[in-house]
């Protein structure tokens, strides 16, 4: 069992529907068909998870990590060990952040910001979406 989230670099949603909207559309265009190489923020999004998740597990990781399932053009798709999900998805979204991208739950429809403190706060606009 597995915790998922999608990544993507791009404007922050306005509201949860449309970042489901959203992650649909980068999907089937970036993840459906072949991959597209990964867009710099993307990749030195991935680079600095894979360096923080052996950190964290103290697991030597591969360049992309073993929880990075996918990664094509401005997009990646994290496939977390359920047993760590809260611990690790909290570290994805924080560096999500950090990067300028945005962290999308698709199991739950939520978007996911930096932290709880400010949940559906847009890390770009630092105010709530209307």
């Amino acid at each position: 069992m597995s915790y998922d989230l999608a990544v993507w670099e791009g404007p922050w949603p306005t509201d949860e529907a449309e970042g489901g909207a959203v992650y649909e559309r980068l999907c089937d265009k970036y993840m459906e068909d072949e991959e597209v190489a990964p867009t710099p923020r993307v990749l030195a999004y991935a680079t600095a998870l894979a360096e923080r998740w052996a950190d964290l597990t103290g697991v030597e990781t591969s360049r992309w990590g073993p929880m990075i399932d996918s990664v094509s053009g401005p997009m990646i798709y994290l496939t977390i060990p359920y047993g760590r999900s809260k611990e690790l998805s909290a570290e994805a979204a924080r560096l999500a952040a950090e990067h300028g991208l945005v962290c999308y739950d698709p199991q739950w429809g939520h978007l996911r910001p930096a932290d709880e403190e400010h949940e559906g706060v847009g890390p770009s606009t630092g105010h709530k979406p209307v």
